[in-house]
């Protein structure tokens, strides 16, 4: 059949028309979590100048972003998470607003000056960003149209160009800004509500794996348990294998060693370095806990071992927590599990290690000796050995089976 105005110049059949949607879609996904996200934003990555190229033309011709508006934003976003100066927050702004309506959001706070001029450094400053990408994203988004009509026809054509034009506003913005601080599974206790959606890495390059990325902003690779799949990061490792990519960091990696006897400020360093899996072993040894004090109270009080259950949501939940919501946890708990309510205690005391900015090298140092101390002598054999495997930490450059 000849080529014609309602078939365009390929006159493909409906399949093949579904396939080059998500093809063209996939590509935007792509560049949105390589070149904005790992390379612009987070400076996870360096990427060749050809690669960086393309995807600044690509996103141009599909979304009509500008790069510093957009890294300026989700830097913001970072900075103030969950607050009422977060740009997206559905813990803030509530769920449907966000999910429906996060291009929205992100349009309307890439506009403020204050956050360019404060979020926006580093990105692209030269002659075809300045004269076209940021001064002409219409522009590109028409030029786009155009070929997809010519390409594909006008129906399907049209069809094509709408689904490309909603695939980042739903996907990225609604989606992983939304579902992404609201409902999933966390693997590390962030002090955000950030979360992991699976499975539908395949259609948004990984970035479904929010909470790994929250814990570990500056990492190139999102992904941090055997089942989960970042293809975004699969994409990094082809680029880097053409040295067209450089990864620059990716998620510290906790190494182990026998442990000390004696706490220094360089097992201090390790401990804060990995403290998302510091929490996320001490929530591992909280459930062991739990576990045995649910046996022994069903022995010697039911009723208390049905209060206790009721509790379990909070207790093994994997999210932070404030000092105040720990403290009724733990009254609540006073009269079922005394273990639990030290446990639960010391949690907190421990998160303070990290948290208190102002202290002192030697402060810290202090600290944590007088809470392994604590945790040693507390006869609570969970606490006992979660403390030895603290003392077991290495700091990265030390060497290991330090003595």
């Amino acid at each position: 059949m000849a080529p014609s105005l309602l078939s365009g110049i390929l006159n493909l059949p409906w399949w093949g028309l579904v396939l080059v949607a998500l093809g063209l879609t996939h590509v935007t996904i792509a560049a949105v979590t390589i070149f904005l996200h790992r390379h612009q934003t987070h400076r996870a990555l360096d990427l060749h100048t050809v690669p960086s190229h393309f995807f600044r033309l690509w996103l141009w011709l599909t979304t009509g972003m500008v790069t510093r508006e957009w890294v300026a934003v989700h830097r913001k976003h970072h900075a103030r998470c969950e607050s009422a100066e977060d740009p997206h927050s559905p813990q803030v702004m509530g769920i449907n607003r966000v999910l429906w309506g996060g291009v929205f959001l992100y349009v309307k706070e890439g506009k403020n000056k204050q956050t360019l001029e404060r979020y926006g450094h580093g990105t692209p400053d030269d002659w075809v960003e300045r004269n076209l990408y940021s001064r002409s994203p219409l522009y590109g988004i028409l030029l786009m149209a155009s070929i997809d009509l010519m390409l594909f026809g006008i129906v399907p054509g049209f069809c094509i160009f709408l689904v490309q034009m909603a695939w980042i506003p739903f996907w990225a913005a609604g989606v992983i800004n939304g579902l992404g601080h609201y409902t999933g599974y966390r693997n590390w206790c962030t002090s955000d509500a950030s979360s992991n959606l699976v499975p539908v890495g395949l259609l948004i390059g990984g970035e479904e794996l929010h909470n790994n990325h929250h814990a570990h902003p500056t990492s190139a690779k999102l992904s941090s348990k055997w089942y989960e799949f970042d293809v975004g990061w699969a994409y990094i490792c082809l680029l880097e294998a053409l040295r067209l990519a450089k990864v620059r960091r990716t998620a510290p990696t906790p190494r182990f060693g026998t442990p000390v006897a004696i706490v220094s400020p360089s097992l201090v360093e390790a401990v804060i370095n990995y403290r998302y899996d510091v929490l996320s072993r001490y929530a591992q040894s909280v459930r062991r806990l739990y576990r045995q004090e649910m046996a022994r109270l069903r022995k010697v009080s039911p009723v208390e071992a049905l209060a206790l259950r009721a509790a379990k949501p909070l207790l093994l939940r994997n999210k932070a927590m404030s000092p105040q919501t720990e403290r009724e946890i733990v009254s609540a708990m006073l009269p079922k599990a005394k273990s639990l309510q030290i446990m639960i205690s010391m949690r907190h005391e421990l998160v303070s290690i990290w948290d208190r900015s102002n202290a002192t090298r030697e402060q810290l140092t202090e600290q944590l000796a007088d809470w392994c101390s604590r945790a040693e002598t507390s006869g609570i054999s969970s606490l006992q050995e979660f403390s030895m495997r603290l003392r077991s930490y290495v700091p990265h450059g030390d060497r290991l089976n330090p003595g």
